[in-house]
């Protein structure tokens, strides 16, 4: 018998009874990248390849003790927090990982799988900007997901000059100079790194090519260009976080990181499985797959 020696993940999410998001797909990735993964349940969902039918959210005091009691029996390598649709939830674990700095936290706040927080979305949005951005060594965004991040920023600063809407107030949600000032600000809050998916791939690459731009305190850090796969696919980008958070465990530094998991997670899309009538899903395994004779 003898001690732990892969390093321990704890990650944050929902449980996804296909496997397909949350920290049911989290414990995937860790595995297969040679990391032992611990999770908090958030919600348990009903629901299928194709679409969720329901969602059943954990106690708030739950998540908390599900955490603590991990947390003093292990010392974990990195944190990774998934999809969030409960302000308690983002309050009580913005306190929990406060209490352990110089573990790596990679946040992907937001999910399509998910219906939407509802009434209370804004809020949840600030109590996630002000008490997890901050703590946070890479936030993974879309570009239309940072800018809901970003978007009470940019309405309050320029609430006198003008619309949301304005292409003079801040520049178009889309535009370059948006998305950076988003990433600027967001940087500013505490946020060591920001990884934006979906980026234009820049010239010289067609339309069937999209990028990946991690973001620091100094600007652009990395740019990826990859080849668009056809889909559609169901948790692509939590496959992603999650690669980071283990590569981060196992001791890469962030830019390589996140050059290594957007590797493993090609792979993982180039030989995703369709489980049945849904979409996709990433095949986070794939490099250890047997043929029929072995």
């Amino acid at each position: 018998m003898q001690n732990q020696t892969s390093p321990l993940i704890l990650t944050f999410g929902a449980a996804d009874p296909v496997g397909a998001t949350g920290v049911t797909a989290d414990l995937a990735v860790f595995s297969a990248l040679a990391c032992q993964g611990l999770a908090v349940t958030t919600a348990l969902l009903i629901g299928d390849s194709a679409r969720i039918e329901d969602l059943q959210e954990t106690d708030p005091d739950w998540v908390s003790d599900q955490a603590r009691v991990l947390l003093e029996d292990a010392q974990v390598a990195a944190f990774k927090i998934g999809a969030l649709q409960n302000m308690e939830h983002a309050s009580a674990i913005a306190e929990i990982v406060s209490d352990y700095p110089d573990a790596p936290l990679v946040l992907d706040p937001f999910s399509s799988r998910l219906p939407e927080p509802g009434e209370d979305a804004e809020e949840l949005l600030t109590i996630v900007r002000q008490l997890l951005v901050p703590q946070t060594s890479v936030l993974v965004l879309s570009q239309v997901e940072l800018g809901r991040m970003a978007e009470t920023w940019r309405d309050t600063d320029n609430s006198e000059a003008g619309s949301e809407t304005d292409p003079d107030v801040g520049g178009d949600a889309g535009s370059p100079g948006a998305l950076e000032e988003d990433v600027a600000y967001l940087i500013e809050l505490g946020c060591e790194f920001v990884l934006v998916t979906g980026t234009p791939a820049g010239p010289g690459h067609g339309d069937a090519v999209r990028a990946n731009t991690l973001y620091g305190a100094d600007g652009v850090v990395r740019h990826d260009a990859w080849q668009h796969l056809p889909g559609p696919f169901l948790g692509a980008g939590g496959t992603l976080s999650a690669a980071i958070a283990a590569y981060l465990a196992r001791g890469a530094d962030t830019p390589q990181a996140v050059g290594l998991a957007q590797d493993y997670v090609q792979g993982a899309l180039a030989n995703a499985q369709r489980y049945g009538m849904g979409k996709l899903v990433p095949n986070r395994f794939f490099r250890m797959q047997f043929t029929p004779d072995q």
